[in-house]
């Protein structure tokens, strides 16, 4: 074969995976056999061997060929590598390759991890096999006799990639290779299989189907792409869902993060097994810990037989949960064997010595999160609850959450554990975080509607009393409430706390519902709390316990903004434009298009608004002020007298902000290219709340956001002549939720059906566009 041909490879759409990957390697295998021969290279003394994933015949559409000249003492290689490396070059193929004797390959391998574990995997090609042989034998032999240096950098390896590029099963775009639980790690395991051959043995199908998995996403995910790429994008995932023929990309995502949870859990118990058959644990005696839970070996394990009857059995489960929760220690795999094959269920409802357990263990925190984990990975969780299943590696597609939704409620209740303090019911606390979002593993259904049935019925099952049940189902029914409330809705306006007051119903259920809220929403992203947020959260929920707690309303709702010194500002009835830090605040006549003016030029200058007010008085002044940072996390300080200029030319109608934002969102396209913004299932809408205030009618917005969009929606408010009387905007990840307060020309609530619907088209057309 003188050329490499794989269209037809590329084009067969029956090739998946594995069987791609092998006759991607076979046809390479054929091509590079020809080229070796023409090479001019000597009978013996010179071999061509596949190192790597190629020498695995792991040969996805872009991977790359890596290749070894083995040669011996004496013989000039470097013009026969030339005559195989430069075709190579020439096909277009990205190439990994070296010209060594035997010894220096070795030698090479001494030092470095990626080349030892390289060599493990070479295939004899072409050429002289005993080379081959020699170098496979040699190196695997090393790898054995050196398994002492190399395991602890190898175990380091994997942990870093739970933190870079982050864990497959859980993060919203995984990368399919390099991420925990993906294929390098299914090669670690290969690797650690050579020094411990049982190593796999009882989870070969696991193993086996798991790689199937992340194999044929891989090959799919490279046919999509013209380079090489091994991130599973958002944009991408329903075309390689299509491909693999699975129904939706969530039955795909789900699957990835199956096998890639099954992958890593294997991964680190052979880590734990290779180490405890070192000398590390061998002069370790037997600690017993009571009933029937011992640690010994470095693991916790069960000495005694599982209980015949369910509640002594899950009493002897939760016992051994939580010692490993307390202990950092891994349960021992034969106890999760015999568990799992026991088939012992939870009795109905739990008796107090069940349900104590399962909440101490909610309460141990982060160490709680990889026992759960383990529980999962052996069926056992389902067994606890069994409206866990639907949850198990769900995806939940969209650039606000990390997470699937058993581990954000895994993450949520470690968060909640942290917050006991502050509330005087720690037990309702980390069992309503660990249940608020149970209802997602049941769409399309609301998913609040559906977790408030769900946890009706197994509250009681869970051992908690009729009052109890109450304050957990109204934590599933609340949990979006004050989060909602508080960066949507006027905390001045008494309807906004009266409402609020009105659902909670007592402090104790609020004080829940707010820790709730900081533990729901660290487990959600990075974008989901911070400093504003919590604050935000903070006043509402303090408000709102002065109302509870017999306080008056109108002491309440003192509102905060404007402070004395805006309201000083503004009484001097004349413009002020001020930045400092990362807040802008603006002072002007009011006039229609003033917000709007103000929100176009924080975009011109490359600014995100993270939160903004509006306020307006009756003496026909106006006050603007936005929370922003800058879009470009490494750009320098703000300059605030660029955008102060900026705003004063643009309120003085001398800068062409609308023109300014296209030109700006095309350069942008043009800069960015390979940086668009990841598609969410999120739907643009536009609600009218005309029940929240008294003195205006809410319009909420909810859009993916783009570059001027604040200014498009309050620039075609200004053009409805509706006065702006105070506003929310929040940014959540890729899509923003704002809310305005506004009145018609009147100052009064906008009641009018037809004017409504005008709204709702102008702004509907914004957002479209």
């Amino acid at each position: 074969m003188t050329e490499l041909r794989r269209d037809d490879l590329l084009a067969d759409r029956d090739l998946r995976g594995a069987e791609f990957c092998r006759a991607y390697a076979g046809r390479i295998d054929d091509w590079l056999v020809g080229l070796f021969e023409r090479s001019g290279a000597p009978a013996a003394g010179t071999a061509l061997v596949a190192v790597g994933g190629y020498g695995r015949g792991e040969m996805c559409p872009h991977s790359d060929v890596d290749l070894l000249l083995l040669h011996a003492d004496g013989v000039v290689a470097g013009p026969i590598a030339e005559r195989i490396w430069y075709p190579v070059w020439d096909a277009g193929i990205k190439l990994g390759h070296a010209t060594f004797t035997v010894k220096q390959a070795l030698r090479l391998g001494e030092t470095e991890l990626d080349v030892a574990t390289a060599h493990l995997s070479c295939r004899h090609l072409a050429g002289d096999p005993t080379l081959s042989t020699a170098l496979l034998d040699a190196a695997r032999g090393r790898w054995i006799g050196d398994a002492g240096r190399w395991l602890p950098r190898l175990r380091e390896l994997s942990a870093t990639r739970t933190i870079d590029p982050g864990e497959v099963a859980f993060v919203l775009e995984p990368d399919l290779k390099l991420g925990r639980g993906g294929l390098r790690d299914a090669n670690v395991l290969g690797w650690l299989e050579l020094l411990d051959p049982e190593l796999l043995e009882r989870d070969r199908a696991v193993y086996d189907a798991a790689v199937r998995v992340l194999l044929d996403a891989r090959v799919a995910l490279h046919r999509r792409f013209t380079r090489p790429s091994d991130v599973l994008l958002l944009q991408e995932q329903d075309g390689v869902a299509a491909d693999l023929g699975y129904p939706d990309a969530d039955d795909l995502m789900a699957a990835v993060a199956g096998a890639a949870r099954a992958v890593e859990w294997l991964t680190d118990d052979a880590f734990d097994r290779l180490d405890r058959g070192g000398r590390r644990w061998r002069r370790n005696r037997t600690r017993r810990l009571g009933n029937g839970v011992v640690l010994r070996g470095g693991q916790i394990q069960l000495d005694e037989p599982v209980a015949a009857e369910d509640t002594a059995a899950a009493v002897q489960l939760l016992d051994i949960a939580l010692a490993a929760a307390h202990s950092g220690l891994r349960i021992g795999r034969a106890t999760l064997e015999t568990f799992a094959a026991a088939g012992r269920t939870f009795p109905e409802p739990w008796p107090s010595e069940i349900k104590d357990r399962f909440v101490e263990l909610l309460r141990s925190g982060r160490p709680m999160i990889p026992v759960v984990e383990t529980l999962d990975h052996w069926g056992l969780m389902v067994r606890i609850i069994p409206e866990w299943a639907p949850c198990r590696s769900r995806p939940q597609r969209n650039a606000y959450h990390r997470f699937t939704v058993d581990r954000h409620l895994c993450e949520a209740a470690a968060n909640a554990a942290g917050l006991v303090a502050r509330v005087d019911r720690p037990d309702l606390l980390v069992a309503g975080a660990l249940l608020h979002d149970i209802g997602k593993g049941y769409p399309p259904r609301d998913h609040t509607e559906v977790g408030v049935e769900i946890v009706e019925d197994l509250a009681p099952r869970l051992g908690f009393d009729a009052a109890d049940t109450v304050v957990l189902v109204d934590m599933v029914r609340h949990h979006l409430l004050l989060p909602d409330v508080a960066t949507r809705r006027d905390l001045s306006d008494r309807g906004t706390i009266d409402g609020v007051a009105r659902q909670v119903g007592s402090v104790p259920t609020l004080r829940l519902l707010q820790a709730l809220t900081e533990a729901d929403s660290m487990a959600t992203g990075p974008a989901a709390w911070g400093e504003w947020k919590a604050a935000l959260v903070r006043e509402l929920a303090d408000k709102t316990a002065h109302v509870l707690a017999g306080g008056s309303i109108e002491d309440a709702v003192s509102s905060q903004f404007p402070t004395v010194d805006h309201r000083r500002l503004m009484a001097e009835s004349r413009r002020s434009v001020h930045g400092e830090g990362f807040t802008l605040t603006v002072v002007d006549h009011d006039r229609p298009g003033l917000f709007s003016k103000v929100a176009g030029v924080v975009a011109l200058n490359g600014l995100d608004v993270l939160a903004a007010a509006a306020f307006s008085d009756e003496d026909g002044m106006a006050l603007c002020e936005f929370r922003v940072e800058p879009s470009n996390p490494d750009a320098d300080a703000i300059d605030w007298v660029r955008v102060a200029d900026d705003v004063e030319r643009a309120l003085d109608g001398r800068l062409a902000v609308r023109a300014r934002l296209a030109e700006r969102a095309r350069t942008y396209v043009r800069r960015r290219p390979l940086q668009a913004r990841p598609w969410a299932p999120f739907d643009n809408k536009v609600i009218f709340d005309n029940e929240t205030s008294a003195n205006a009618t809410v319009v909420e917005v909810r859009a993916h956001d783009a570059i001027g969009l604040l200014h498009r929606i309050t620039s075609t408010m200004a053009e409805l002549d509706l006065d702006i009387r105070s506003a929310k905007v929040q940014t959540l990840g890729d899509h923003v939720v704002d809310a305005f307060y506004v009145r018609d020309q009147s100052g009064g609530k906008i009641d009018d059906e037809e004017y409504l619907a005008e709204i709702s088209r102008a702004l509907g057309a914004v957002l479209r566009a």
